[in-house]
């Protein structure tokens, strides 16, 4: 934990008491989302940045300049500018999200990531928990992870090569101004957000995401799926809560304020944000779309639906496609996850449709829904049929399937909360495998091999992890029986095998869906279940090593992806090496 100065106890019961008096006073002023009317914006197109450039006729290596800017955002026609940061060519350029970077593969996209931020932060963060703080105590430390992206240590977005406006400060891993992205793994999804020590979570909150798509034409343009500006959208959704004035509403008092005055398990907003815009609404025509839907939450899971009974299909899940297309009434999308889905609107018998979520918060012991959160948004369907040139076919983009018999090494993943003394049900941090973040790495996978990992929930909550650089296919589910005993056993020895766990992982399965048997780089971790997943460290497509130097400093990360835990302290390095 950070160390404090003077009087610990003194220090924060005073910051506890102030806390409760600023919470106490912002709820009073706390928007009721009811008073917002739904589905009276239009959905944005977020403006779009091509990663590479052309000359004489072939595309080229390129270099952004993409800054970080405080601005004023609209969310809703009714809701008064809320204060932001944003990603963007300039301030008056930027948006929430930030602009759609699309990348072609196999052509290198170079970003100079520049941070304009004020020197101090429009959001309560706290300085209890592990956390990048610069020597002045001013500026708001930014780094940013290319999710998804398969690329060198150093452009990866280490929480600890954090920087402040204009590099006044930074990090301790800190290298290198601008990034490389070299774009040379399968077309896919990505997206684009904060990841700075013990801020992540106050950083995307306060706007600082995107989406990034690798286009591959050659591979992609037989498949014959909905394509162009109109038809072929991301969708970036999460939730916030606002004051009356418009400003984003974060609690200010922690759930154990004796030991993190600010920190909080996860959050969670009523308002349900989809591009920028508060429950916007689309117009579209009755033919085929494709919508490459990216949970941006902190922590909210989204199970949509359609209140109509339209499908989805889908065709791709993270950053990689499916061998073949998957129909579904729902898809359950946990914080980082992306679903690639097409829609057929000629299908629908309405000429409305409302996408709908019923994913209780937290997942899945949390409140249920409520009309607030309860919807996301409206598709208005023109009348006139049209002949639809857009297909999905029967096969996607196959990759080589996953070789069990060269695994290198078989891990245990343990995920642990650990709650106060005196009982308050909430917990104080977590960790992975019972370390913190700075211990050193004990995932030292080999470049170019795979490996088995057996990932232990041993907390109440549904947790989605993510492994940077790596690929994995998840294998099977099995729940644990006498869950408390083995707990209590790794709380204290914190070692799967020396723990037994052969003789707990014997309980009923989870069938892993169709459409997530494909290549991930997040999973959705059941309580109570050991999730087997087979992790490669290689290209996919192709099964040969990475163009670049994985074994270089300051390497990966791996961690959950419900921001609020990742801060504090649920993230561990992963050290690749020769």
């Amino acid at each position: 934990m950070f160390p404090m100065r003077g009087n610990v106890l003194f220090h924060l019961i005073f910051i506890a008491l102030l806390g409760n008096f600023s919470a106490s006073w912002a709820e009073d002023r706390l928007l009721n989302p009811s008073k917002l009317e739904m589905f009276v914006d239009e959905l944005p197109d977020m403006p779009k940045i091509h990663g590479y450039g052309m000359v004489d006729g072939s595309p080229k290596a390129k270099l952004l300049t993409i800054g970080m800017f405080r601005k004023k955002w609209k969310f809703h026609r009714d809701l008064p500018a809320t204060t932001v940061f944003a990603y963007g060519a300039s301030r008056h350029t930027a948006t929430v999200p930030g602009p759609t970077i699309e990348a072609l593969h196999g052509i290198d996209t170079y970003v100079k990531w520049q941070n304009h931020l004020p020197s101090k932060h429009i959001l309560p963060w706290d300085p209890t928990i592990p956390t990048a703080i610069p020597a002045s105590k001013k500026g708001v430390p930014t780094v940013v992870h290319l999710h998804g992206g398969i690329n060198e240590p150093a452009s990866d977005g280490n929480s600890n090569s954090w920087f402040t406006a204009r590099f006044k400060e930074k990090g301790p891993t800190w290298s290198k101004r601008i990034y490389h992205y070299n774009n040379n793994q399968q077309p896919g999804n990505l997206w684009y957000h904060d990841h700075a020590m013990g801020l992540t979570r106050v950083n995307v909150l306060a706007g600082l995401i995107g989406a990034y798509i690798i286009r591959h034409p050659d591979v992609e343009g037989p498949l014959k799926l909905p394509y162009g500006d109109e038809f072929d959208r991301p969708l970036i959704v999460f939730d916030r809560s606002f004051l009356v004035d418009g400003s984003i509403y974060m609690s200010s008092t922690g759930n154990n304020p004796s030991i993190h005055p600010q920190w909080q398990p996860e959050y969670f907003g009523d308002a349900i944000i989809v591009n920028g815009k508060a429950w916007p609404k689309m117009v579209v025509r009755r033919r085929k779309y494709r919508f490459r839907i990216i949970n941006a939450s902190n922590a909210r899971f989204f199970r949509f639906f359609f209140t109509n009974g339209l499908e989805f299909i889908h065709v791709a899940a993270d950053s990689a496609y499916l061998g073949k297309p998957v129909v579904a009434n729902e898809t359950l999308v946990a914080p980082s996850e992306i679903v690639d889905v097409v829609i057929d609107f000629l299908k629908s018998k309405t000429d409305e449709a409302i996408l709908g979520n019923d994913a209780a918060y937290p997942y899945p012991p949390g409140d249920p829904v409520n009309e607030s959160n309860g919807k996301v948004m409206k598709f208005i369907i023109k009348k006139e049929r049209e002949v639809d040139t857009w297909r999905v076919p029967k096969r996607l983009i196959k990759y080589p399937p996953p070789d069990l018999s060269s695994v290198s090494k078989t891990r245990y993943i343990a995920l642990l909360e650990y709650m106060h003394t005196i009982g308050i049900d909430d917990p104080t941090h977590l960790y992975i495998n019972g370390k913190p973040y700075d211990a050193p790495a004990t995932e030292t996978p080999k470049a170019g091999t795979s490996e088995i990992w057996n990932v232990i929930n041993l907390a109440e909550d549904t947790h989605p992890m993510h492994i940077h650089l790596g690929l994995f296919k998840v294998l099977d589910q099995t729940e644990l029986v006498n869950e408390d005993e083995f707990k209590e056993c790794m709380l204290k020895k914190n070692d799967a095998i020396k723990c037994q766990i052969s003789k707990y992982a014997r309980g009923k399965k989870i069938k892993v869906a169709a459409h997530e048997k494909g290549w991930k780089n997040v999973y959705k971790m059941a309580p109570g279940f050991v999730t087997k997943i087979l992790v490669k460290f290689s290209y996919i497509h192709s099964n040969s090593s990475y163009s670049f130097d994985p074994t270089a400093e300051p390497g990966y990360v791996y961690h959950c992806h419900m921001l609020d835990h990742e801060d504090n302290a649920m993230m561990r390095p992963l050290r690749l090496i020769k």
